[in-house]
């Protein structure tokens, strides 16, 4: 049985930061694949590839409201590490890199939700805002296209067997329904994530490597120790 796993690179990276805490360019990009190889092992299927979806850092220059100054993004930290991160996804063996655009004419710095809170509830005052209290609003284009598009694609060729998508949108309903006609076995993993109804109802499972990253991790630590 072939397996081929898509991620929805924006969604994974918000969420290994979440469980497993920052990480430099190379540890992250090899977490990434180890968390692939999990599935994989569990599956006892073959590998076909590994389609990482994303966008590449933002490099023009934004104003900043509290600060009253604009902000070169090509001189931020974020910026040299994802395009270090995407270089090294592009040296690892079965892995394609599909990258969308940003929408960056739009982009622009709003104020967070839970600070926004803190305002009208009188918990602090606008003139205490600092410019930790704001945050890049960027869209995306062309990602969640092209996953849908290689889902349609892997199911309609017979490419693969089995589809695992990583992610937590429900917008994939529709192409999960046609790969499942196509006679795909389609597993969602949202990473520990709550998903919709109707996106639950359109899976053939729903899993996740959580668990066994932290054992990973875990026998690691303790053959380091030895």
């Amino acid at each position: 049985m072939k397996t081929a796993i898509l991620i929805d690179g924006g969604f994974y990276r918000i969420v290994a930061n979440q469980l497993w805490k920052n990480k430099v360019p190379n540890i992250r990009a090899d977490e990434l694949i180890t968390y692939c190889q999990l599935h994989i092992k569990q599956s006892k299927s073959e590998l076909y590839r590994i389609y990482y979806y994303d966008c590449p850092p933002i490099s023009k220059k934004v104003f900043m409201p509290i600060a009253n100054k604009t902000i070169d993004l090509s001189k931020k930290p974020l910026y040299t590490w994802a395009t270090d991160f995407f270089t090294e996804l592009k040296t690892k063996r079965k892995v394609s890199l599909r990258l969308g655009v940003l929408a960056d004419s739009m982009a622009h710095y709003n104020i967070k939700p839970d600070v926004t809170k803190k305002i009208c509830n009188g918990t602090i005052k606008v003139k205490d805002l600092t410019e930790d209290d704001f945050e890049l609003k960027v869209e995306q284009k062309g990602v969640d296209i092209k996953i849908g598009l290689d889902i349609a694609t892997l199911a309609y060729k017979k490419q693969v067997d089995q589809i695992i998508l990583i992610s937590g949108d429900s917008d994939f309903v529709p192409v999960a329904k046609f790969a499942r006609r196509e006679g795909i076995d389609f597993i969602l993993d949202a990473m520990g994530r709550t998903i919709r109804e109707d996106l639950q109802e359109h899976i053939d499972g729903l899993r996740n490597q959580i668990k066994h990253m932290y054992k990973r991790r875990l026998l690691n630590t303790k053959k380091k120790a030895k």
